[in-house]
């Protein structure tokens, strides 16, 4: 469950591809967000106190003066007889609806916005959003996941409270549908129009959720399914732009297929709903994928009792080394072959600290070699920072 962790953090928090400064590359970078964020917040309520206090004022003010105008109007002449009330209606027009003005005219939101302004330069963009939801996306082929664990939050060592809703579930589909990622658009269409079709309130329309998920289907090459979600589509919105189109396409493109088959029907879709494992994932161009993917997962590693037994923990001072011997190092075997080993307690909180701090401004995107150019340069399978 450890690796699971890890990598879910690596995947996740180094995912973001190349922005102008690099900046969501790094973990230790993306945490400096956590702190904007949390002063924006504070930020937001000052002006929200701030906006309250003003309309609070001017409620009260309102209120006075609408108890004053009822009893002035009711008789004119009878109130302007007093003098005190002539006096007093010459001063509210002229100096207390003028100070009213200016209240009304106050702007509390000037520091909020000018802190939005200094902050925004390092907010994430399009493109860091789109790396975070393609880490979701690895962590879902790594470890063979479907959208609703993530969903609902609940992934292998993890369970959280945090879920994702109808539109972050169809903003994940459109991110790898625009990538012409149709595998993955599947799976998250599928599950935005599950919690839909469940009750989710959402300002996300149906006919869009099956727009996609209809062409998206039909690139995966399953004509059937793709025609019988078009037809829902078109029976919703019988004026859609495509969805009529599409339609004719699709059942033209079938009764092809079946005609070179000399078949005069083509079997039904299947009433199995789409979920992990209905269509095959296509091949990645990085051969090492599948390989890299099931050590994460676990699988064939073969640690059994008897190896395991010959794994220890010791104290290590490196043939007595004088800096070691009052103090000797900590250490773990984690693996036998190749040896893994964990030193433990070697820097104290508050060096690690500095150390982070030291290191933090030099921070580059990591690089790889061009196979053909022999030149470094960034990747996007490589998204890290050192």
């Amino acid at each position: 469950m450890r690796k699971f962790l890890s990598f879910a953090l690596c995947a996740l928090l180094c995912c973001c591809w190349t922005t102008q400064a690099e900046i969501f590359t790094s973990i230790s970078q993306m945490t400096d967000l956590i702190y904007t964020e949390k002063e924006l917040v504070q930020s937001l309520g000052e002006y929200i106190k701030a906006e309250e206090s003003k309309l609070s004022a001017i409620k009260s003010w309102a209120n006075k003066l609408d108890a004053l105008t009822r009893l002035s109007t009711s008789d004119p002449e009878g109130y302007l007889a007093h003098p005190v009330n002539a006096y007093k209606l010459m001063k509210r027009l002229n100096t207390e609806w003028s100070e009213l003005e200016i209240l009304v005219l106050q702007n509390p939101s000037e520091g909020f916005i000018s802190n939005m302004s200094i902050h925004r330069q390092f907010f994430p963009d399009e493109e860091d959003e789109k790396g975070a939801a393609k880490a979701l996306m690895r962590l879902q082929d790594t470890y063979q996941l479907d959208s609703e664990a993530f969903s609902k939050g609940k992934l292998p060592g993890i369970y959280s409270n945090v879920m994702l809703t109808v539109e972050d579930c169809f903003d994940m589909g459109k991110t790898a549908y625009n990538d012409a990622d149709y595998y993955h658009s599947v799976l998250w269409m599928q599950q935005s129009l599950k919690q839909l079709d469940a009750g989710e309130e959402t300002e996300v329309a149906k006919g869009d959720i099956l727009d996609y998920l209809s062409y998206s289907v039909y690139q995966m090459g399953d004509l059937p399914r793709a025609i019988e979600l078009t037809r829902r589509l078109v029976a919703i919105d019988p004026s859609h732009q495509r969805a009529g189109g599409n339609l004719r396409y699709f059942e033209g493109l079938l009764t092809k297929q079946l005609s070179e088959l000399n078949q005069e029907d083509y079997p039904p879709p299947s009433e199995e709903p789409i979920q992990l494992g209905t269509y095959i994932r296509p091949k990645d161009h990085l051969p090492e994928r599948d390989v890299y993917e099931a050590l994460c997962r676990g699988e064939g590693l073969g640690m059994n009792d008897v190896r395991r037994s010959h794994l220890y923990c010791r104290y290590q001072d490196r043939n007595r080394n004088p800096r070691l011997l009052l103090k000797p190092i900590k250490e773990e075997d984690e693996w036998d072959s190749p040896r893994i080993v964990r030193y433990l307690d070697v820097l104290s909180h508050e060096e690690t600290e500095r150390i982070k701090q030291l290191a933090k401004p030099r921070l580059a995107r990591a690089t790889v070699r061009d196979p053909k150019t022999g030149v470094l340069t960034t990747a996007n399978y490589r998204v890290s920072k050192r």
